[in-house]
């Protein structure tokens, strides 16, 4: 099982990047654990200074933009 956290406060971008990790997971049809990770302290924790963030299995994959779905496909692949 994959797991996915998107790091962000809450702000478009983010649940942006939320909705497009669900969706490319969906399509894959993989098992998946998605997580939205808001807390300031938990998302520098990952040493990310910029949001939206995407981490897949605990290391942070993407930070600052929102990948395309086909993007999000082949980190998760």
């Amino acid at each position: 099982m994959k797991k996915i956290q998107v790091l962000g406060t809450g702000c478009p971008k983010c649940n942006k990047l939320y909705q497009a990790a669900e969706q490319a997971a969906k399509e894959m049809a993989i098992e998946y654990q998605l997580e939205k990770v808001s807390d300031i302290n938990d998302i520098m924790s990952f040493g990310v200074m910029i949001t939206p963030a995407l981490v897949i299995d605990g290391e942070v994959k993407v930070a600052g933009k929102v990948p395309k779905i086909d993007e999000i496909k082949a980190l998760l692949s």
